[in-house]
């Protein structure tokens, strides 16, 4: 499983980029975009994120 943002909830805060364990997150456009290829599945962004804006697929 990866973590997949939904675009319409993502506020762009950045808090998921900074929790990342593995460095999975980035910034597109002032959202957040996750590297389905460096992405461990560990969920720390899906409990981090303040808007719910992650899940994992």
């Amino acid at each position: 499983m990866v973590a997949v943002i939904d675009t319409t909830k993502c506020t762009g805060c950045e808090t998921c980029v900074s929790e990342c364990p593995a460095s999975a997150i980035s910034m597109d456009n002032e959202k957040a975009k996750v590297d389905k290829d460096m992405c461990v599945d560990c969920e720390t962004c899906v409990d981090a994120c303040p808007s719910e804006a992650i899940h994992m697929e």
